[in-house]
């Protein structure tokens, strides 16, 4: 297990949990779901039943290093500041030419930090098998979760689920992305039987990933190829400040995954959501009479169901006549909006400035 890594990428912003979720303290750094972990804490003891902690990297915002060092037991150089914001692909070249410096034989599960894994035993199970497959062949691995309902707003895998690979029924090789669909392609993806929900999280080796970069992001690559001395040691912090803001923002799916030839994809229902939106949170909270839900503080419903309440601990609050609304309140901001609805959030904001 030594020579297995994970990196989690903790750099969102996660504008749609407003109001709890700001660009002080992301929905990553946040007890979302009540259980007294952030989410980022979640992920980071998620995989080291796997791979050894001091193994774990953490990719996030310069100005969220702090909250990094606090909420995780975790060695300094382990954390590493992106100057700014340039999608995943970036993200996961720098933290693989780090890796790459300490470990040339390195293999690494790239993660998301805010996504919920409900099934950890079926998680280790999948992600096991995908780091002993990704050691021992040249391959991009994609983990795809069975969908239980046409949701427009995950991208999708389309598996080659004709031609499987070795004898584990759930390794298959991808005959395509496809990005968020509507609502009718949604129904049809599920029917079909051979399209999955695009997790975003990946295994493959240092070697692997890197000689994909190579091919489809040399600009990319060459930076830190031409510096890799300077990493891991005291001008790692200058390089990264002069040369990130250069890149183009770019995610992985669409600069390198949709483009290669030796990509997989291992199918699993492990409990997962992204945790995208309130809705998401409402499927993982326990609802009671009439479908209403409440994750912090104390609320009373009255002729209302199917509503999600967030408010500040101790305080009661009373609804009626609600019916799908999320409802949250902090310390100096209110969110009324319906369901159905939330995902305009980041443009509602927008709006307010």
């Amino acid at each position: 297990m030594t020579d297995r890594y994970a990196l989690i990428m903790a750099g969102g912003i996660g504008s749609r949990f407003w109001p709890l979720s700001t660009n002080e303290k992301p929905k990553q750094f946040l007890d979302i779901l009540g259980t007294g972990e952030t989410l980022l804490q979640h992920t980071f003891n998620r995989f080291k039943s796997l791979c050894p902690a001091e193994n774990i990297y953490v990719v996030t915002s310069a100005e969220h290093v702090h909250l990094v060092a606090e909420q995780l037991d975790i060695a300094p150089d382990r954390i590493l500041p992106e100057p700014v914001r340039k999608n995943t692909a970036p993200c996961i070249a720098y933290g693989t030419y780090r890796i790459l410096k300490e470990n040339p034989n390195a293999v690494i599960a790239v993660s998301p930090a805010d996504h919920v894994i409900g099934k950890q035993d079926k998680f280790e199970e999948v992600l096991g098998s995908a780091y002993a497959f990704a050691d021992a062949q040249d391959v991009l691995i994609t983990i795809g979760l069975i969908p239980d309902k046409p949701e427009t707003g995950y991208g999708y895998i389309q598996a080659d689920l004709q031609s499987p690979v070795g004898e584990t029924g759930i390794l298959y090789k991808v005959s395509l992305f496809h990005e968020k669909p509507d609502l009718e392609q949604a129904k049809e993806f599920v029917e079909s039987g051979d399209f999955f929900w695009n997790s975003g999280i990946f295994v493959w080796s240092a070697a692997s990933i890197i000689n994909a970069f190579d091919q489809y992001l040399p600009e990319v690559s060459a930076v830190f190829r031409n510096n890799l001395s300077m990493l891991g040691s005291e001008d790692e912090a200058g390089l990264i400040s002069g040369v990130y803001p250069l890149f183009k923002s770019i995610s992985i799916d669409y600069g390198i995954m949709e483009k290669a030839r030796n990509v997989y994809v291992y199918t699993a229902d492990m409990g997962w959501s992204d945790l995208g939106t309130w809705s998401s949170l409402y499927a993982h909270s326990a609802a009671g009479e009439n479908g209403n839900a409440t994750v912090c503080g104390k609320a009373h419903f009255f002729d209302s169901s199917g509503n999600l309440v967030s408010v500040t601990s101790g305080k009661k609050v009373l609804i009626q006549g609600l019916q799908d609304y999320v409802v949250v309140e902090t310390e100096n901001a209110l969110l009324i909006v319906r369901k159905k609805d939330e995902q305009n959030i980041k443009q509602y904001l927008e709006e307010m400035v």
